[in-house]
Formats: structure tokens, sequence, C-alpha cells
């Protein structure tokens, strides 16, 4: 059945090839390994740093698809599909659309939209451990020993009486729903902030009406204390070292732009707004890096922008972060993440959405430092961390 690297998790040396779970004439896809960076920062030995990270494949919708890859920072290898080797049993593997994938308390979280289910592994082998079955689940998120997902509730399908949307409050010990709460419609992305869980509520089955706003929730009593008006279609949130809140509002695709909004999570009102469309973000101390991909259907174009903002001082750094003309070769920005140690940033491409697609990582300053091929619509990434003997 063959193994996967030792090097893959830097833990410890792990065999999978696991006793027979299919018959012999089963196919068994092995993971495929490539050699992307030979120029790895040397690891620092005084403090935790970063291993490598999990890149989440979302699939194409209804082709049963999403696939898992590992990057491999100390080494520069790179390797794709490492699931189905893992899990020769798991004749589905991770399923239809993965939206979410999460590292907390050792396991590996991927939220998988369309088969209706929170799949769990464990880190350092990605081998399976339980399901959590969540219809039209979204987005994940943890607290103490509590995971929480948003849930559109309904059907996978717009439909202008779509009904409330949810959150799942999940005992990750137990692996199982333990309440829910019910929030704005179509809820999608959350952060915690002290004890108060923020979710972002698109209403994008229910065009063209729209939802706009942000449910608060206490952890405590897991019920709405709050709603905050923000703009249409919120989808992602992002928490800045000085505890305000960044969201972004992907507009109407019409007249209505995608912008990007700070709220101020004690005040529950919106302090900012940026005209700087929003599809996805992260935040790496003081900056706010951004990947803007906005369609109007009113000139059949897309516009795309790769920018950054000053958390601490609200100013707009760059409206192009990729420095050396490269961007030229992205096709379609996907996800975005930022090394907290090395400060490199990588950025998924998900090309044409039906065929594997791209990840490109670049240098602190914007310069193009290598890329790979992944599989189908990459999108969400997990850093890893080496953990060292005291």
């Amino acid at each position: 059945m063959g193994k996967l690297s030792a090097y893959l998790f830097g833990l410890l040396s792990l065999c999978l090839g696991l006793s027979a779970c299919r018959s012999d004439d089963e196919e068994i896809i092995h993971h495929q390994e490539e050699q992307v960076d030979t120029a790895s920062v040397a690891t620092p030995k005084d403090t935790a740093s970063v291993k490598g990270f999990f890149l989440l494949n979302e699939g194409n919708m209804g082709s049963n698809k999403c696939t898992l890859d590992y990057y491999d920072a100390t080494t520069g290898k790179y390797l794709r599909n490492i699931y189905a080797e893992a899990n020769p049993g798991v004749v589905q593997e991770l399923g239809d659309v993965g939206n979410d994938l999460q590292i907390y308390d050792g396991k590996l979280w991927v939220v998988v939209n369309c088969s209706h289910l929170v799949e769990v592994m464990e880190q350092r082998t990605a081998r399976h451990i339980g399901q959590i079955s969540i219809p039209n689940c979204r987005y994940i998120t943890f607290q103490d020993r509590y995971a929480y997902v948003s849930s559109y509730a309904g059907p996978v399908q717009t439909d202008p009486n779509a009904r409330l949307g949810y959150v799942a409050k999940i005992d990750i010990d137990r692996m199982e729903v333990v309440d829910s709460c019910a929030v704005g419609y179509q809820p999608d992305e959350m952060a915690v902030i002290g004890n108060r869980l923020y979710v972002a509520n698109s209403g994008g089955y229910r065009f063209p009406y729209y939802d706009s706003t942000i449910s608060v929730i206490d952890l405590n009593t897991f019920s709405v204390v709050n709603t905050i008006d923000v703009a249409i279609n919120l989808h992602r949130l992002a928490v800045d070292s000085q505890g305000f809140l960044w969201v972004s509002s992907r507009g109407d695709y019409y007249g209505v732009p995608s912008r990007t909004y700070v709220v101020d999570p004690q005040t529950y009102r919106v302090t900012d707004v940026f005209d700087i469309p929003n599809m996805g973000m992260t935040v790496s101390g003081d900056s706010l890096f951004i990947y803007g991909t906005e369609f109007s259907y009113m000139t059949s174009a897309w516009d795309v922008a790769y920018s950054i903002i000053n958390t601490r001082t609200r100013q707009v750094v760059t409206d192009c972060f990729i420095t050396d003309g490269t961007e030229k070769e992205i096709e379609m920005p996907y996800g975005i993440a930022v090394n907290p140690d090395t400060h490199e940033f990588y950025i998924a491409d998900a090309g044409n959405y039906v065929s594997p697609g791209m990840l490109y990582c670049f240098t602190p300053d914007g310069r193009k430092k290598w890329s790979v091929r992944t599989g189908d619509v990459p999108s969400r990434f997990a850093f890893t961390h080496i953990m060292l003997a005291y």
C-alpha cells in the first residue's frame, strides 16, 4: 500500500501501509510528491516554528473530489492527495466540496459542505477519527472544549424562502452536537472575541434579498445578544491585534460593489469602510492581506486586486502586494495565508474551477518564489508547528 514519508508531519516516522481494509482489487490512490523549494529558511532552534501547512482543495460541486495536500516547509516537499492513502477504508474519501479547514486539539477538522458533515482526523497522520453530521455546513471555529459550525440549515439551492441558518455547538471530546443557536440567513465565517461569537450572515440563497447582519452570540448562554447591521452578502471575518473585527461584503454583483468593513465589537458599530473588494483576507501582525475577485453582471468582467491595509493606522499600504508582475500568472485567487515565521505568503489559484489549481509562494517583498500544482479548487490553509523538547 505504500507509505507517506516520515517528513510529512515531522514529529515521528509514520507508516500508512495499514492492514487490509479494502479488497485487493480496489484502487487505492497514492499521494504524489514534488520538490518545490530547495532554499527553505532555516528553522529557529529556540522557539516553536512552522513545520508546514495542510491545503484543502474544495473539489468541484457534485464530483466528490475534495482532497488534502501537505507542504513540508523544512524540506521543501509538496505532497498531493494524502487522505486516500492514509484512509484506505474510507471509500468516499473526503467528500463533496471542502469548505473549511482548521487545526485544533491535535486534530484536523474539515467542513465538507455538500456532504453535510465535519470530518475529523489526527493531525499527525491525517487518519480518520470520526464524522459529525451537520446540514449544509460552512465554517468552523473553536473556544475551549467546543467547536462551532455555521450551517445554512436547508438544502444546497437558491431559495428566496430559505429558512434561517444556525450555529451548531460541538463537544469536541464526545464529537457530537450538543446545542444550536439560530442566527441570520445563510451564515458563513465566524470569529470569537472574548466570550462572544460573531457570525457573518450572507443571505446568499435569497437573492436579491440578501442578509446584511452579524449575529452576536454569548457563548455562556449560547444565545444571540445583539445583531449588527453592516452590508449585504457578508462572508469573511478576521480579528486584528487591537481586537477589531474586519468584515467582507461580496455586494450583489450588479450595482453594489464588494467592500471591506471594520466593526468595533465593544460598541457594535461600523467604524471604517474601504472601497476594496474582498473575497478573502488574513491578518499578519498589523497588516491585513486582502485579495479581491469581483465579478459584475453589468460588465461581465472580473476585477482582481491584492491589497494590504495597516490595521492600526487604517491606511491602505498597497493595492498590489505582488511586486514582480507575476500576479498575471494567477487565473483566479481563491485562498491566502502568511507564514508567521518567514512572512512568506501563499496564494491558492482555483484556475477554471474544474481542473487542478495552483499554489504560489511569494517572498515577503512580493516576489514569486515557487509554484506547484494542487488538487481542484485549492482554498484553505492550516499551519503545523514543530514541537520542541524542553
